[in-house]
């Protein structure tokens, strides 16, 4: 690898407004003294780095109105201090995973969004296509993909084609219980992809959409992998043989699937998702990366967080509780402390370093980590856009 160029240093200094420090380790959060390798910072800046499921900011009810709510409601409000976290953050596409529960909230999902991208258009870029990757790293943009949980939206093919139009990237066909698609994960019994499923997954296809199996249930996910044409995507997930019995996460046979069709895996950072016990840390979910890589490699992996920027996984405070949902024992929820659901470690605005650092530590290449941070998404992602 080249050495650290002084003009890397510089720029993520710019960002942060943090100096570097001495022994080949910088720090490069002021509100931080965790410092970062010069290996591990360029391959940051060299790459553009993509969190396949990353909710931006989760509403915190401690702020009277939350800010998620805030910036897509008050003009003026998203401020350049707020761009500023983001884009020192090290990740360059926020994938948004938001759920949706008929068309009309499809509608009005898509509008404030689309209208937020445009009030901000100096620091917010629509990923739309495969171009916009380079361009978000070009211009300095935060990247924003347009992507939701479920596919509850789509009254029938054509809405596809419409929501496609809106912006409409990613699509995952079921989040955890039935709808006319197939099942969730969290569902009484699973019925598969249901006709009008393998309808509305064959109208993505053709348009573009990634189709995402991530709350898939077992069955429902194999079917969509056997009729898949294109790669599949696992936005966020974690690997069944680390946590045996935890359902959400996948299957062997589904990982191996994944991989047939050249999808990608993103590995989840959700602490009950990663160990099925405390405590649960950063090495926790290295070894997800380490099993997919040995099970299928490196090529079918990703990083899918499932967290906000901050890292929180759910609204904070109050709002929607997930552990609220029937049958939700199934996700052998825990938590080290209330409300805790990121794995230590990786529960901060830049996990991204620490996430590669502990790549680094595992003995995986320079190509090998680019391709995990962002190099797999683009091209799987393009793949699926362009064809």
């Amino acid at each position: 690898m080249n050495p650290l160029s002084r003009r890397t240093v510089l720029r993520w200094a710019a960002l942060s407004g943090a100096p570097a420090v001495l022994r080949g380790r910088f720090q490069l959060f002021a509100q931080s003294s965790a410092e970062y390798s010069a290996r591990a910072i360029q391959l940051i800046a060299e790459t553009t780095v993509v969190d396949l499921l990353n909710q931006f900011r989760f509403a915190d009810y401690s702020e009277k109105p939350p800010k998620s709510d805030l910036w897509l409601n008050k003009p003026g409000s998203f401020t350049a201090a707020d761009a500023a976290t983001y884009q020192g953050s090290g990740i360059n596409v926020f994938a948004l995973g938001a759920g949706t529960t008929d068309y009309q909230e499809g509608l009005r999902f898509f509008a404030k969004w689309n209208g937020f991208l445009a009030a901000y258009s100096d620091w917010l870029l629509r990923i739309g296509d495969a171009g916009d990757f380079a361009r978000v790293r070009n211009d300095r943009k935060i990247g924003i993909m347009l992507t939701l949980q479920d596919s509850t939206h789509f009254r029938g093919p054509d809405d596809v084609d419409e929501f496609f139009a809106l912006g409409q990237r990613i699509s995952q066909l079921t989040y955890n219980f039935n709808n006319r698609i197939g099942s969730g994960f969290l569902e009484q019994r699973d019925g598969g992809l249901s006709v009008f499923g393998l309808s509305i997954m064959k109208r993505m296809e053709k348009a573009g959409m990634g189709v995402d199996l991530s709350h898939c249930a077992d069955q429902t996910t194999l079917d969509a992998l056997e009729a898949a044409k294109k790669p599949a995507l696992f936005t966020h997930a974690t690997c069944r043989a680390l946590i045996p019995g935890l359902m959400r996460a996948k299957s062997d046979e589904a990982i191996r699937k994944l991989a047939q069709t050249g999808g990608i895996m993103g590995i989840d950072f959700i602490r009950f998702m990663v160990r099925d016990r405390e405590p649960v840390s950063t090495a926790n979910v290295l070894d997800h990366f380490d099993y997919v890589r040995k099970l299928v490699g490196v090529e079918h992996l990703a990083v899918g967080s499932d967290l906000d920027l901050v890292g929180n996984g759910n609204p904070i405070g109050g709002g929607f509780r997930p552990e609220s949902q029937p049958n939700f024992e199934r996700y052998h929820y825990h938590v080290d402390k209330p409300e805790h659901v990121g794995t230590t470690g990786l529960d901060h605005p830049k996990r991204m370093f620490d996430l590669t650092e502990g790549l680094i530590a595992r003995g995986y290449s320079d190509a090998d980590i680019k391709m995990i941070l962002g190099g797999n998404a683009v091209r799987v992602l393009g793949k699926i856009w362009s064809e």
